[in-house]
């Protein structure tokens, strides 16, 4: 078969075999999987690995070894197309979509993400500078962006897309600090406020168009993917006018390596509808005239070791919350935590951190690591 061809003589230009003896090969269950992929590109190689249409090992080997060889800028469907009109034409950053997300992503189960994530529900990148555990990554993240904003006791922060309130806990509790953090899920409000109950910290299920007030810093770790391309001015603009004239903003975000107004299709249908990942293009020109550029961290090798952790965690506790779930949703789960492992892996996507300041930090920024 021709497809069946192709495919394989792709796959061999990455080192990986079509029913080979590597953990990292590929073992195809269904001949119908070759045309699929040629035809359907990221999405039919997904679907077809949800169905049980071929397997692998170690998936994030398996997207390691493709992405770092670049195969996969070859195979493109025209599907691509009508996508890239739809993000032209359409705002799907907007705010009668933006609660779509939390929906269909934030809102699948408290006790999922419990039985994934560290012990203070931290869902982003965690710093493994000297952690040697989950739980110590994410609690020495958490101190990092304390460090860098140079929090003080009274400071009032805002934290956007605060998540189950896990930094605003840890910033109160550890440097005194009061504040409000908003996000677009209903499940991560509820648990969220119960879990900071009885600290100066207010969790609010909002929109940040519709945010008012003045905060000596603003964080934002893990939600700037969410934004979209036409709103990354408005979103910063927004940032700009709540931030005090003195304060400090960091911005914790998974960056792309090139300019897009799209996402990777099967990611977009079944994990992250309507988000896309900022470049440093994007990034500096959306702050143009508005903020100082401080300090740029990349620790994006740190995203593979926290993305295996909660997958160790996912795997290990998966018997106490299947019921909940069906296997589709098993194999969904497994390969989106497994391919984003791979993509950091081969570096396709970063982690930054980027401090900014409105007017320019006197006698300079101390950068912190």
């Amino acid at each position: 078969m021709i497809h069946e061809s192709i495919v394989k003589s792709l796959l061999e230009e990455a080192g990986i075999k079509i029913n080979g003896n590597n953990p990292y090969d590929v073992y195809v269950n269904n001949e119908r999987f070759y045309r699929r992929v040629l035809s359907q590109g990221s999405l039919g190689l997904g679907e077809s690995y949800m169905e049980g249409w071929w397997n692998c090992k170690n998936l994030d080997e398996f997207f390691y070894k493709i992405l770092r060889s670049q195969i996969d800028d070859r195979v493109k469907s025209w599907r691509v197309a009508p996508r890239i009109l739809k993000a032209i034409v359409l705002n799907l950053g907007n705010k009668k979509h933006s609660f779509d997300i939390g929906k269909s992503h934030y809102d699948i189960g408290n006790e999922f993400y419990q039985n994934m994530l560290d012990k203070r529900l931290v869902y982003s990148c965690g710093y493994w500078e000297e952690a040697e555990t989950l739980d110590n990554a994410q609690e020495a993240k958490l101190d990092l962006v304390c460090k860098k904003l140079n929090l003080k006791q009274g400071m009032k922060i805002l934290d956007i897309g605060c998540g189950w309130g896990a930094f605003m806990k840890y910033a109160s509790e550890k440097y005194g600090v009061k504040g409000v953090g908003i996000t677009i899920s209903k499940e991560q409000v509820k648990l969220g406020q119960e879990l900071c109950r009885g600290l100066p910290v207010e969790i609010r299920l909002k929109d940040y168009r519709d945010l008012d007030g003045k905060f000596d810093c603003i964080v934002s770790i893990g939600m700037f993917e969410h934004v979209g391309y036409k709103n990354y001015r408005t979103y910063m603009e927004i940032v700009y006018r709540l931030l005090d004239d003195n304060g400090l903003f960091l911005l914790h975000t998974i960056g792309g390596n090139k300019s897009t107004i799209t996402t990777d299709s099967w990611m977009n249908k079944y994990i992250f509808p309507g988000g896309m990942l900022p470049s440093i293009k994007q990034i500096g020109a959306s702050i143009e005239g508005l903020f100082v550029m401080e300090d740029w961290h990349n620790f994006s090798a740190d995203y593979d070791k926290t993305l295996i952790a909660w997958y160790k965690n996912f795997e290990r506790n998966w018997d106490k919350i299947k019921s909940n779930y069906n296997k589709r949703f098993y194999r969904m789960w497994k390969y989106y935590l497994l391919c984003c492992a791979g993509t950091f892996r081969a570096r396709k996507n970063q982690l930054w951190q980027i401090v900014f300041s409105k007017k320019g930090v006197l006698k300079g920024y101390e950068s912190i690591r």
